[in-house]
């Protein structure tokens, strides 16, 4: 399978969770290019960005174990453009 450029998009709204998240994005941490996380304390959530390059089949099961975690949402979002030849 090729690989793809996604956007996972993470909402927290309770911060029991944040150990279970961190421990499944670790699990696949040769796929994350970069991670971004922002508290939002005056609505007491969490927001993660994670860029990943990986096979879509990876990514899709990042996304749905993430999914299963409580009080997480998430949303993925691929990009279009066509994977590089590596020289």
């Amino acid at each position: 399978m090729e690989p793809r450029i996604a956007l996972i998009g993470i909402v927290v709204e309770n911060t029991d969770s944040v150990e279970k998240i961190n421990t499944v994005l670790h699990e696949y941490g040769e796929y994350i290019v970069g991670r971004m996380g922002i508290p939002y304390h005056k609505r007491h959530i969490s927001v993660i960005s994670i860029v990943m390059d990986a096979p879509g089949d990876v990514i899709s099961a990042l996304s749905g174990k993430l999914g299963m975690i409580p009080h997480v949402n998430i949303k993925t979002v691929y990009s279009k453009v066509p994977p590089t030849e590596e020289k």
